[in-house]
């Protein structure tokens, strides 16, 4: 075999001296200054290992354990078989039995049930004679997930408990003997748009918010100037509130623009209380400052900022119903999920936007979101205090 050329030699020589040469220096200095950097080091390696197992199992399409309300007016054994059917297909939990339409409708409402079930007091006469019977199922068409599941499997169980009976012949001709007779409330055309700007506006509002926040206090420890503000006569919650108050301002103006561009161009009106929505948002964007603040003193750098939001908004995206219904998750994640703010602001949303919710039935939302910004507020000024003194 023939050696090298002394040209090639002189090549390779060059290339390595030119363009190589210190590279496993340059290697080993970058190893080093990665190693000197725990926390970001953490950041990288343990935080997607965990985020995948989490999300893994609060991903969830296929919509079960769907919060339900019965009204039974007939009250025998065969209506009690079909709220049987509708328990043991796994889909529907059964949370409470109420005495009128009223309070289904009010139950929807509230956001404490997605689906109520109606069965009419002659549902079990006209099954055992033979004849043609319904029920029926009144949807929150605010949530078009839950609403088309919901819709699809009592449907199915219609068919299942017609199966059964299909050697009875009504009016001459086989028909079906049990119908499901659906009524989408709020939504009736179950738009994917309704359910999803009112959620992708909370979502958008919490990430602009706290990372412009976390950003401006990381920048401004990066570059020095944050220590030279400590010597001017400003006190240090006189400091906090300047820097937070202009990015609340930023914020509302947010809300306006998203609000203008979800009811114009998305065609999603807004049902209830502007009013009532404006009060709540305030809240929830002095909680997004707070979270915004918290990031900061755990930040060194921007790039840790952005890695810590992102700890942050992956939970809010995945786990606050926004997108996939919270019924669905294990408890610990469903858990998990109840400790993120958004959660409560993407329920006020809706209700307010979609379903025409009241005051009174928002309130609790609102004390938990606010008692979460106070809460978070407070730790990140005592970590930021503690960072700068």
């Amino acid at each position: 075999m023939p050696s090298a050329s002394p040209d090639n030699k002189a090549h390779t020589s060059w290339l390595w001296s030119n363009h190589f040469k210190g590279l496993v220096s340059i290697m080993y200095k970058e190893s080093r200054h990665i190693l000197r950097d725990p926390k970001t080091l953490f950041l990288m390696l343990l935080v997607p290992a965990a985020q995948l197992t989490v999300f893994g199992y609060a991903i969830d399409m296929d919509v079960k354990n769907i919060t339900t309300y019965v009204y039974n007016q007939d009250g025998r054994a065969e209506s009690r078989a079909l709220i049987d059917s509708f328990k043991n297909s796994g889909y529907f939990t059964i949370k409470e039995t109420v005495r009128s339409d009223d309070e289904i409708i009010a139950a929807i409402i509230r956001g404490d049930a997605k689906i109520g079930l109606k069965i009419p007091r002659n549902y079990s006469d006209r099954l055992l004679t033979g004849e043609h019977t319904a029920f029926q199922i009144l949807i929150d068409g605010s949530d078009s997930t839950v609403a088309m599941q919901a819709l699809n499997v009592s449907n199915a169980i219609a068919l299942q408990k017609s199966v059964g009976l299909l050697s009875t012949t009504l009016g001459g001709s086989a028909r079906l003997p049990v119908e499901a007779r659906p009524r989408v409330l709020f939504n009736p055309d179950m738009r994917t748009a309704n359910f999803m700007i009112p959620g992708l506006a909370g979502i958008i509002l919490q990430m602009i918010t706290m990372l412009l926040t976390a950003f401006a206090i990381v920048r401004e420890k990066e570059t020095g100037t944050l220590e030279q503000l400590m010597v001017t006569p400003v006190s240090r919650l006189g400091l906090i509130l300047g820097k937070l108050l202009p990015y609340g301002i930023v914020g509302i103006f947010e809300t306006i623009s998203v609000l203008l561009l979800m009811s114009f161009l998305f065609q999603v009106p807004i049902a209830g209380s502007l009013l009532l929505l404006s009060g709540f948002t305030l809240i929830f964007l002095f909680t997004a400052l707070g979270l915004g603040l918290l990031v900061s003193t755990f930040a060194e750098n921007q790039i840790q900022a952005l890695q810590f939001s992102f700890f942050i908004i992956l939970p809010s995206v995945l786990l606050s119903g926004f997108i996939f219904p919270q019924e669905s998750m294990p408890t610990i994640i469903r858990l998990i999920g109840q400790a993120v703010p958004v959660t409560y602001f993407i329920q006020i949303l809706r209700g307010i936007i979609l379903r025409n919710t009241g005051f009174e039935d928002l309130w609790m939302h609102g004390v938990v979101l606010a008692g979460m910004g106070m809460f978070v507020l407070t730790l990140a000024t005592l970590r930021f205090r503690k960072n700068l003194g």
